[in-house]
């Protein structure tokens, strides 16, 4: 090895030469982002590596999910009729409950077509993977398998099944960066569901997500759930947030509280992600109005006997009804005898 660098010292230097220089315009030069703003670029050397990296990324994320997943497929096997009846409990308990606040939607429903409300919805979802994190408590991140190639954009939100996640901050063409709401610069809009209360979720230093701009005096207390607004045209209205784990007042913004709150969602063992690709506006669907029924049919709803009854009496009363029969015309039992003519009368 020593005598093939003497032999090509020129070649190996002149090599060296053009690497280093290769590597310090990489350095300078900038390229524009991928479905970012017009304006913003990043360094060439960083889309080298990002490019470089993700593959072994990938192959490393996959094959542990993979023998994760042979390993929980042989766990989820057990205690299968267990939770079968379990499930079946549940089902028979929403059905009741369903069955008892169907007449209270049909009455929120017309209220809302009345105000012209216009609901929230997602309209399209794109699953991700999890590929890596910022592995650092200054900057709470993590990076995902999907990019502008994927149609996935800045500002998209990202939920999972349990609750919100956060939000796609960069989105290159094969990989993304997204903003967990446990980092101080999030914000999201959120609702304490109780008390109906609105107020805004911020990241800490800590990594706990705080509630700001509830006053003190207000009813929160340690357990109560928290939903999304929808009003910060990031992620829809009901989604999950989390519940309220501590309750104090904010010694740096009196006289408003710190209302910490725990994340619906695990945030620091993600997997597999949703990213919202797409929202819609829709008008909820009014309940149409019910006909107007007569005493018979509304007796025939409630009592099954006499709904045989009921339409039995209109038919039993088409038949009774008398036929008019036709009338023969009158007719002379006795017949005249016809008059002869005049030349054959008897003299």
């Amino acid at each position: 090895m020593e005598n093939f660098f003497i032999r090509y010292r020129n070649e190996t230097v002149l090599v060296a030469i053009l690497f280093a220089q290769v590597i310090g315009l990489a350095t300078q030069v900038r390229v524009p982002k991928p479905g970012a703003e017009p304006g913003q670029s990043s360094r060439l050397i960083r889309v080298w590596a990002v490019n470089m990296v993700t593959p072994f990324q990938k192959l490393f994320v996959y094959t542990g999910s993979g023998l994760r997943s042979v390993f929980s497929n042989y766990i989820d096997l057990r205690n299968v009729r267990e939770q079968n009846q379990e499930l079946q409990k549940q089902l028979d308990q929403i059905r009741l409950e369903k069955a008892s606040l169907q007449q209270e939607v049909d009455q929120a429903r017309r209220l809302q077509a009345l105000l012209d409300f216009k609901q929230t919805y997602i309209a399209k979802t794109l699953a991700a993977q999890v590929i890596g994190t910022s592995g650092t408590d200054l900057s709470r991140v993590i990076y995902i398998d999907r990019g502008t190639n994927d149609g996935v954009a800045a500002g998209m939100a990202v939920i999972t099944p349990d609750g919100i996640v956060g939000k796609v901050s960069r989105a290159d063409r094969r990989t993304s960066q997204v903003l967990l709401i446990s980092d101080p610069s999030s914000g999201a809009g959120v609702l304490l569901e109780r008390q109906r209360l609105n107020g805004v979720l911020k990241g800490s230093a800590s990594g706990v997500p705080v509630i700001q701009n509830v006053m003190i005096g207000e009813n929160i207390e340690v357990g109560d759930s928290v939903i999304t607004t929808g009003g910060d045209r990031v992620f829809p209205k009901g989604l999950k947030v989390g519940t309220v784990t501590h309750v104090a007042p904010d010694p740096e913004h009196d006289p408003f509280l710190a209302i910490k709150v725990k994340p619906a969602a695990d945030l620091s063992r993600l997997e597999e992600v949703l990213v919202v690709t797409e929202l819609g506006e829709r008008l909820p669907a009014v309940a149409e109005e019910e006909k107007p029924r007569t005493a018979s049919e509304m007796l025939a709803q409630r009592l099954p006997s006499v709904k045989k009854k009921v339409e039995e009496a209109p038919a039993a009363g088409s038949t009774a009804r008398p036929q008019a029969t036709p009338q023969k015309p009158a007719t002379n039992p006795t017949p005249a005898k016809p008059t002869p003519p005049p030349e054959e009368r008897p003299q």
